[in-house]
C-alpha cells in the first residue's frame, strides 16, 4: 500500500501562486511515477501532470501551458506542484496519485491521496 497525503491548496487571487505538495509513504514510493489530477463538481477527473521515478520524464495536460511544473524529492517521498499565473478556472480540489507508468489516464493509478482544494478568485 502507498498512502499519499496533498497539503498546499488554499485561496489565491487571480494571476497568484501555489505550491502543492504530496507526501508519500508506505511501499517504495520511490519506484511509482507520480501524478497530479484536478477535478471540480459535476466534471470527470482531468489530468494535470505527471512525473517519472527518476524525474527525467514530465508531462502536462494541455491547459497547463507552461504555468505548473511538476517535481519531486525522493529523498523526502514527496512530489510538488508548483502552480503560477492562476487563473479562475484553475479552482478545483487537486489530488496526487502514483502510478507504475508514466501516464495521463486516471485509471492507470493505484493509489490516491484525498485532495487538496484550491480556489482562485477573481
Amino acid at each position: 500500500q502507498v498512502q499519499l497525503v496533498e497539503s498546499g491548496g488554499g485561496l489565491v487571487q487571480a494571476g497568484g501562486s501555489l505550491r502543492l505538495s504530496c507526501a508519500a509513504s508506505g511501499r517504495t514510493v520511490v519506484n511509482y511515477h507520480m501524478g497530479w489530477f484536478r477535478q471540480t463538481p459535476g466534471k470527470e477527473r482531468e489530468f494535470v501532470a505527471a512525473i517519472s521515478w527518476s524525474g527525467g520524464l514530465t508531462t502536462y495536460g494541455n491547459f497547463v501551458k507552461g504555468r505548473f511544473t511538476i517535481s519531486r524529492d525522493n529523498a523526502k517521498n514527496t512530489v510538488y506542484l508548483q502552480m503560477n499565473s492562476l487563473k479562475p478556472e484553475d479552482t478545483a480540489v487537486y489530488y496526487c496519485a502514483a502510478a507504475t507508468r508514466v501516464s495521463q489516464f486516471s485509471t492507470h493509478y493505484n493509489y490516491w491521496g484525498q485532495g487538496t482544494r484550491v480556489t482562485v478568485s477573481s
